[in-house]
């Protein structure tokens, strides 16, 4: 996986050899994005499984939910981490229920985690077509964070649908949110567009409603790490002031993310758990401190915009409106038929 720390000064490759060698890319962010942490996860479990000495089910099952578990405990936010090791975890009941032997096993788990990126990559493509449908001939698009390429499969799910609307020759430019601390939006989204020759520029984070005043934005995408039953959006930090800002000046706010974002589950964002990373992360920029000694500092990786926020949700299975306790449950159940 390409080391997303060191981008976009260098292009760092990390070969994960153990399943821990996976959990802790995906804990030290090497790797991050909703939908690349369930893919990564799901490999991470599949090779903690080929490198098993057991050489019975028994031992081989223990060894199993200890992989998971270790995988479990790497981001709490993201519930797509969740959904592929359940993924991987039926997989796994299934074989055993075959009468797989350990190294049946071990194929299917593999199999099945190349499948969930297979998956992967098609759900932001059709996300992409969706997405295009809301984005006019002529548009100035405004992003938060970075859901591109590098947090999926590939194709991304917010950078998806301006791929997509590109790809169909539609005019469209970026303004890509530095989003501090970690600068996702400045380092990764810029990045990435720079390369696919789309119109981006860069601003801080508290550029946005300027922007939007001086009518410089015409709809809003971005991604999301969760997205609760009512439609409320767990998403990087800042997301939900740019939400705020765009219903203040009347702009469109979307949100793009594959059904397995959805969590059916919790029934509104005051019951989504928010990552608390490192202070250092605020208080430094590499070796160079930024903060007094002494300042008390917070760091919540992600905030939730409430659903009366956004305009619709993007999924692979098509666009979600309000009411979205209901609009969601059925694009849910239409993805299991």
């Amino acid at each position: 996986m390409i080391d997303q720390r060191k981008l976009p000064a260098s292009e760092v490759y990390v070969t994960c050899k153990t399943a821990k060698d996976v959990a802790r890319a995906i804990k030290t962010m090497v790797i991050r994005g909703a939908p690349a942490i369930g893919v990564a996860a799901a490999m991470g479990i599949a090779l903690g499984m080929r490198k098993s000495r057991a050489t019975g089910t028994k031992q081989f099952t223990t060894e199993f939910q200890r992989v998971c578990d270790l995988m479990a405990g790497t981001r709490p936010t993201a519930v797509n981490l969740f959904w592929a090791i359940e993924r991987m975890k039926k997989a796994f009941a299934a074989s055993a229920h075959a009468g797989g032997s350990v190294v049946e096993i071990a194929q299917q788990l593999g199999d099945e985690a190349r499948a969930i990126h297979d998956e992967d990559v098609a759900n932001c493509r059709a996300m992409g077509a969706h997405g295009a449908t809301l984005v006019p001939e002529s548009a100035r698009i405004l992003t938060h964070c970075n859901a591109g390429a590098l947090a999926t499969a590939g194709y991304g799910t917010a950078l998806g649908v301006i791929r997509a609307a590109a790809e169909q020759g539609k005019q469209v430019s970026v303004l890509a949110d530095e989003t501090r601390p970690f600068l996702q939006g400045a380092r990764l989204t810029a990045w990435e567009l720079v390369k696919d020759g789309i119109d981006t520029t860069v601003i801080t984070d508290g550029m946005a409603g300027s922007m939007m005043r001086l009518g410089y934005v015409d709809l809003v995408v971005v991604g999301a790490d969760r997205i609760a039953a009512n439609g409320d959006v767990a998403n990087k930090i800042g997301t939900y002031g740019v939400a705020v800002l765009a219903r203040e000046h009347g702009i469109p706010f979307y949100v793009a993310a594959p059904l397995s974002t959805i969590d059916l589950t919790t029934a509104d964002g005051t019951r989504i758990p928010i990552e608390e990373r490192s202070a250092r992360e605020v208080t430094h920029l590499g070796a160079v401190r930024l903060t007094p000694e002494g300042a008390r500092i917070r760091n919540p990786a992600f905030d939730v915009t409430p659903a009366s926020y956004v305009s619709a949700i993007i999924t692979e299975r098509g666009v979600a409106r309000a009411p979205y306790g209901e609009s969601l449950a059925r694009l849910a159940v239409s993805s299991k038929q």
